[in-house]
């Protein structure tokens, strides 16, 4: 659409000699380059918002909530950044924009530029970069005094065999843009990490180039996460849990993906909500959700920051705290986006229950759990090729006892598993 093309849902009125356009409804622009954010748009339509959608075409065939979406606008299926920041302007030509929001990880820069593009108030883009860049994320964290595992830069060759002759191994060779266990290589000797940075170095593009990873030592140990909901720079509501099967040992050996709260008056849990708490006031979030990952090392004991994103947790985390604490990262998130001074951010009354999640790729397109009929079930993953039950207990043991019996059951019944992506792969 041409970008002064004017649209015919303006509400036109007198006011002395002015003649004045607008729009009656404020408006939010979603930027959506994956299929996720349905809670988020249904909160803001139900909060008197003008709902507009630019995703993908090829997105187009998913089951948004297109009662609550006022306008769709597509960008190319191999759409870049500028595409959406385009669109977004394009937009704005005929429909003023009160906010941008990106619903993916990839979307948090691009939302930023488009709100710095069209001068609306937000996190900027180099704020966001500590929330997405995983060497710019440990050394705000590191200078803050949160405890990361060792870490370095792939810029320098000296400081790389420095590194690696001073951190025992194993280690880890991350992708600094990309999120959860995506991309990741563990390596056991010296010989392994060269041979990565060259193979990376041979591909020849900057988006793969050595220097777009970080190297990091390997501890082994529990993996927590911490979904956090952030109002005025001060936490709201968030929910502690612990990742049974991690994302790493998913992605990497194949399993069931396990999660579940940790239990309210755990001494660790107290240690992984002062963490979470400093590591958000240092990184100086205004308003919005968090998504957080923290080791404890088995061997030590001692707990490390893995990563923090400004976005929701994915693999159903934003259901499994609606189910145990009555809030969704999603709804709250929308609320927050959409809050005025005439009506502002409420948080809902909270709960203490219990709650945990099985999930699983499938053998089957459309796999059939209705011979799972335990009570506890509160919520089943309605999508294709997966398998995804939440429990709902009083008691954390409860959620302990079906998640070890639904990882077997799942496993005999309909697991599938998927080849490792590299960072590479989709080139």
């Amino acid at each position: 659409m041409p970008f002064f093309e004017r649209e015919t849902k303006l509400v036109t009125y007198d006011k002395g000699d002015v003649r004045v356009s607008h729009f009656m409804k404020k408006h939010i622009v979603i930027l959506a380059s994956e299929f996720k954010g349905n809670e988020f748009i249904e909160e803001a339509q139900n909060r008197g918002w003008h709902v507009t959608l630019v995703t993908r075409k090829k997105l187009l065939v998913y089951p948004w909530v297109w009662t609550a979406i006022n306008d769709v606008r597509t960008v190319p299926d191999d759409a870049g950044v500028m595409d959406y920041v385009r669109a977004a302007t394009n937009i704005a030509g005929s429909q003023s924009i009160d906010n941008v929001v990106g619903m993916d990880e990839f979307d948090v820069l691009t939302a930023a530029m488009a709100r710095e593009h069209l001068n609306l108030p937000g996190m900027s883009r180099s704020h966001a970069v500590r929330f997405r860049d995983k060497l710019t994320m440990r050394n705000v964290a590191y200078s803050a005094g949160t405890p990361c595992p060792e870490f370095t830069s792939a810029f320098n060759a000296k400081e790389i065999s420095e590194f690696l002759a001073r951190v025992p191994a194993p280690w880890v060779v991350k992708p600094r843009p990309e999120v959860s266990a995506f991309g990741i290589r563990k390596c056991e000797t010296a010989d392994e990490v060269w041979k990565v940075l060259t193979d990376l170095d041979n591909l020849n593009n900057w988006r793969d180039h050595p220097s777009q990873f970080l190297i990091e030592r390997f501890i082994d140990g529990r993996v927590f996460h911490i979904d956090s909901v952030v109002n005025d720079r001060n936490i709201a509501a968030c929910g502690v849990s612990e990742y049974g099967t991690t994302p790493f040992e998913v992605s990497h050996r194949g399993g069931v993906f396990t999660s579940s709260i940790v239990p309210y008056r755990a001494a660790e849990r107290k240690t992984l909500e002062k963490l979470n708490t400093d590591l958000l006031k240092a990184f100086e979030l205004d308003r919005g959700v968090t998504h957080a990952e923290f080791l404890q090392s088995d061997k030590t004991g001692e707990v490390y920051l893995l990563e923090v994103a400004c976005r929701v947790g994915g693999a159903y985390i934003a259901n499994v705290l609606e189910q145990a604490c009555n809030f969704n990262p999603w709804r709250e998130w929308a609320k927050l986006e959409t809050a005025t001074s005439q009506d502002p951010y409420k948080m809902p009354k909270l709960r203490k229950d219990y709650a945990g999640i099985a999930l699983a790729l499938a053998n089957t397109d459309e796999p059939d759990t209705s011979h799972y009929d335990d009570p506890e079930i509160a919520y089943r993953v309605n999508r294709p090729k997966h398998v995804g039950l939440i429990f709902v207990s009083k008691k954390r043991t409860r959620i302990d006892e079906l998640l070890s019996e639904y990882t077997a059951r799942i496993t005999e019944d309909f697991l599938a598993i998927a080849p490792v992506k590299m960072r590479y792969d989709d080139q």
